[in-house]
């Protein structure tokens, strides 16, 4: 950090036409950012109303913690890790007061300030429970089958995240597709619809053609054979009639989460 007698002379040598305005901006902007191993985006939150999220995934220990950290001294409250390894977690709650692990969606929320809340409610075939902010702020999470639970916990926890509540309904794939419809009502009432599927991936389009929410469609990596580890999924969603549906990524549940949390907030 720059000190106070420092950036006088920086300034006596501006006056004095040996530094250049620039030149003091850039001795400014080098102060306030100095070099070092993990670079931390401690503004992205003013700049995109969300924080930093760690990707853990191939980090260390002493990676997370010390970006985590930086972030939370910084203006963010919480701090949202995704795919992280299990073996990794343990070693993370002894640095951090609260702590909430998500071990399927192997997310890891951490904060120096209070516990990480979980905003969802349960799925009933009845309307959404709450109050109208509530049913306006709401965003589903939808699953073909209950393989694709782990995606679909990186979205609910990203949602947590973000502060954005969420109705999870699972394994209510096109194989069986009555199933979906006791909740159609209760999705009508959502800002945005995150449809997580493997396979052929049809649901996207069914639940596209039933909800005039944003439809946002997370393939996953479910399947076999043909379905070249989700590829074939991947190219259905991105192939549908539905005028609603918008695809992210193979198994992107924070994507497919963050898309649908900026849409609900919005």
């Amino acid at each position: 950090m720059t000190t106070e007698q420092e950036f006088k002379i920086w300034l006596d040598e501006v006056q004095a036409g040996k530094l250049s305005w620039v030149q003091l901006a850039e001795r400014l902007l080098a102060a306030c950012h100095p070099p070092r191993q993990h670079q931390p985006d401690e503004d992205r939150g003013r700049r995109c109303r969300f924080g930093e999220v760690i990707f853990g995934q191939n980090k260390t220990v002493e990676a997370i913690h010390s970006i985590a950290h930086a972030l939370l001294r910084s203006s963010q409250t919480e701090v949202l890790v995704t795919r992280i390894e299990p073996q990794l977690v343990s070693q993370l709650f002894r640095h951090f007061p609260y702590v909430r692990y998500d071990c399927l969606g192997k997310t890891l929320r951490l904060s120096e300030q209070q516990w990480p809340q979980d905003f969802s409610i349960k799925a009933t075939p009845e309307d959404a429970q709450g109050n109208e902010e509530q049913k306006v702020r709401l965003v589903g999470v939808v699953t073909a089958g209950s393989t694709d639970l782990a995606v679909a916990r990186e979205s609910i926890e990203t949602l947590n995240w973000m502060h954005v509540p969420s109705v999870l309904i699972t394994d209510v794939g096109v194989a069986g597709p009555y199933r979906i419809l006791p909740y159609i009502e209760q999705l009508r009432k959502c800002s945005a619809v995150i449809v997580v599927a493997g396979m052929e991936g049809a649901l996207a389009s069914v639940v596209g053609g039933l909800v005039p929410s944003p439809i946002i469609a997370v393939p996953t990596s479910v399947g076999y054979g043909a379905n070249f580890g989700g590829i074939t999924t991947l190219l259905s969603m991105l192939s549908s009639c539905a005028a609603g549906v918008t695809t992210v990524n193979i198994d992107a549940g924070f994507k497919g989460g963050y898309v649908a949390g900026l849409i609900a907030t919005g």
